[in-house]
């Protein structure tokens, strides 16, 4: 292959990576790369380049759900430690604590369902 952009070697030899590919856009193309590396999250255009020519694809996840998981998991256990405490301490266990308990573990669930509904659209 004469034109083949491999043969494009860097003279540096303890490169990981010494071959250099170079390609040509147009402004539309360049702002268009520009867009999916931003959705992409991709630092650099060397690392984009190099999974969307080797994968063909390049998958960015949403994870608004799962730290809003987090922090609700969070309010949970700090709720769920309080609870214990005062327990230990009176010996007894109050309904409106069990109930803020169970609303609580119900939007945890919800959360999860809706990650969960996310990742199987995923194919």
């Amino acid at each position: 292959m004469p034109d083949d952009p491999a043969k494009d070697k860097d003279s540096k030899p303890n490169r990981s990576r010494p071959v250099h590919y170079h390609i040509w856009a147009s402004e539309e193309e360049a702002e268009l790369i520009r867009r999916r590396m931003a959705l992409a999250g991709a630092g650099n255009f060397s690392a984009f380049a190099r999974k969307m020519l080797i994968d063909g694809y390049h998958i960015t996840l949403d994870l608004s759900n799962v730290h809003e998981m987090v922090r609700l998991l969070k309010n949970a256990t700090g709720n769920i430690n309080q609870i214990a405490r005062r327990v230990n301490e009176t010996h007894n266990i109050y309904a409106a604590d069990v109930e803020e308990l169970r609303r609580q573990y119900y939007s945890l669930w919800e959360s999860v369902n809706k990650i969960l509904t996310s990742l199987a659209k995923i194919k």
